[in-house]
């Protein structure tokens, strides 16, 4: 399960891949996903690839993603914007709490993206204000 998130760790969309699928492969789609214009991607190393980098050179917006232990030349990240990545971290733990998204029960993906759409819905609550 890839996701995206605000910067008040609030979910805004998911991509589901196999198990064994690289984490590049879900990039491409939480990338289509982005309607805003927004300064900085934060990603872990997993997402660390030249395309990832070109593309969002590409749509200027800043990449701060590590580079792997085994890159050969290192891209710079910010390291203070990096700890904002917390968030979605955080988003996945109280994902997590809904044992159905934890242990994946569910036969077919649109049933599991289903559940996973509940428990963003129920996330997002506490931020919907009466009129």
């Amino acid at each position: 399960l890839h996701a995206r998130c605000d910067a008040k760790g609030r979910p805004l969309g998911f991509v589901l891949t196999g198990g064994e699928a690289h984490d590049i492969k879900g990039f491409a789609p939480l990338l289509r996903m982005i309607a805003d214009k927004i300064e900085a991607l934060l990603a872990d190393k997993g997402y660390d690839a030249d395309a990832i980098r070109e593309e969002l050179a590409k749509a200027e917006i800043e990449a701060v993603i590590p580079a792997k232990r085994n890159r050969k030349d290192p891209a710079p990240h910010d390291a203070e914007k990096y700890k904002w990545r917390n968030l979605i971290e955080r988003l996945f733990n109280k994902l997590k709490n809904w044992r159905r998204v934890a242990t994946r029960y569910d036969k077919t993906r649109e049933s599991y993206l289903g559940f996973v759409a509940i428990a963003a819905v129920k996330l997002w609550l506490p931020f919907v204000h009466e009129a």
